[in-house]
């Protein structure tokens, strides 16, 4: 059971499953997701305004417009599937834990790189989806 009320998140959630995002529910369903083959583009969503003015659309419009998809896009909430999201940070060490953001993960589950809170707050939205757009050329 987590922080918020299931029927306020579940929008939120939806705006991500909408665009073809799997949810992460358990510590196992990150693992999995991280360490199958494929890259991955992984999102730990919020409840915060940084989360919905920015991020989310941010990473909606960036894989419209990225020549290449990462194989995996997967989302855990923070404040609601608490396992799913710590063996989440688990594999993005040694940056600390932040939501929202966006981890990217080789095909291996070798970490490629993470875009934190601090880099989503006060950005501009073409900026961020650029920086969203050239880490997925990196997985």
């Amino acid at each position: 059971m987590g922080n918020y009320p299931e029927e306020l998140v579940a929008p939120i959630r939806q705006d991500l499953t909408s665009v073809g995002f799997a949810e992460l529910m358990t510590a196992e369903d990150t693992e999995g997701a991280i360490t199958s083959e494929g890259s991955t583009m992984l999102v730990v969503n919020s409840v915060c305004g940084c989360a919905a003015g920015i991020a989310r659309p941010a990473v909606k419009m960036a894989l419209q417009v990225a020549e290449n998809k990462p194989s995996k896009l997967v989302t855990a909430f923070a404040g609601m599937e608490f396992d799913a999201v710590n063996k989440a940070r688990e594999h993005m060490m040694p940056f600390p834990p932040s939501s929202p953001c966006i981890a990217f993960f080789k095909s291996n589950g070798e970490l490629s790189s993470v875009i934190e809170r601090h880099h989503i707050e006060g950005r501009e939205l073409p900026e961020l989806v650029n920086h969203i757009v050239e880490n997925i050329k990196e997985i």
